[in-house]
């Protein structure tokens, strides 16, 4: 049995194995990669790979695919918040436009539903009147724990363009932080090899953060961060390196003696970008426990 289906403009440019798991069905990459090999998908009837980049007016043809069922709670399910949960997310939109929200994300949330942690935001705002007639496209992630500035596009279109936006560095943010220890200089750049595994594979990547302290004491430091790269933790990574780790940090950090805070001190505050020549320019307020800590650890914000 076969199946056709035409590709229009909101798929452009999109890999044709994410295309499948989003509008077919969520299964093991190396399931999609044997039907190619097989001729099972096709794009305009011919043999493809899977990181073939889809044109408008492509035609992908299915022949005799048999894990159609295989469905996306085996593999993917996605998280269904509460009435209560919908409601409160209402309060956390900075921006709403017909193309992406930017919102002020609290912590103990994940931007995307994983392994450890099933309740996420993209589910959630998914039910929010201001998701009714679209869906939510991740762009970019900020920590579990980390508060503050997320940008999440509305259309497929609009997810291309962040992804590309961040990708050549043209999207600029703001975080602010209360890290451990008084820093020798008030400003400067830390520049850093960070190494990451997946799996068995080692990268490692250049990271670059400029920095400047707001205020400190002999203890703590409230600063201002700003990442010229965006590595995985870059920021937890950079400033336990340097001797300074994040304040609440309980996966970076020097000792057991540093997790003073469940809470993590890392805020992403502000975040600009051009599209067409028209200048966007959002902030995010930092959450209570964040100003509440400033004042207990004797440290003057503005």
């Amino acid at each position: 049995m076969q199946k056709n289906y035409l590709i229009n403009s909101d798929y452009v440019g999109s890999r044709l194995d994410r295309w499948f798991k989003n509008n077919i069905c969520v299964v093991p990459q190396g399931l999609i990669e044997k039907n190619l090999r097989k001729g099972n998908i096709k794009v305009n009837n011919k043999k493809v790979k899977s990181s073939y980049k889809l044109k408008k007016d492509d035609k992908i043809n299915l022949y005799n695919i048999t894990f159609k069922n295989i469905s996306t709670n085996t593999f993917k399910k996605k998280y269904i918040p509460s009435k209560k949960e919908v409601s409160y997310s209402s309060k956390l939109f900075i921006e709403d436009n017909e193309n992406f929200v930017v919102l002020n994300k609290p912590a103990g949330i994940s931007v995307q539903s994983g392994t450890k942690s099933k309740r996420n935001i993209l589910d959630i705002i998914r039910k929010c009147k201001e998701f009714q007639n679209s869906s939510p496209y991740t762009v970019h992630r900020i920590d579990k724990e980390t508060t503050g500035i997320l940008i999440v596009a509305k259309n497929r279109k609009y997810a291309q363009l962040f992804t590309s936006l961040f990708r050549i560095r043209k999207i600029h943010k703001t975080y602010l932080c209360i890290a451990i220890g008084e820093f020798k200089k008030q400003k400067g750049t830390l520049v850093d090899d960070l190494v990451q595994y997946e799996g068995d594979k080692k990268t490692i990547n250049k990271a670059i953060t400029h920095y400047a302290v707001i205020n400190s004491n002999s203890k703590y430091s409230f600063l201002k961060l700003n990442p010229e790269t965006g590595r995985k933790h870059q920021l937890r990574k950079q400033l336990l390196i340097h001797g300074h780790p994040v304040l609440g940090d309980d996966k970076y950090r020097l000792s057991n003696k540093n997790k003073i805070k469940p809470n993590l001190m890392l805020h992403a505050s502000r975040i600009n970008f051009s599209i067409a020549s028209l200048k966007y320019n959002f902030s995010a307020d930092l959450p209570d426990i964040f100003k509440s800590t400033l004042k207990e650890k004797y440290l003057k914000s503005f």
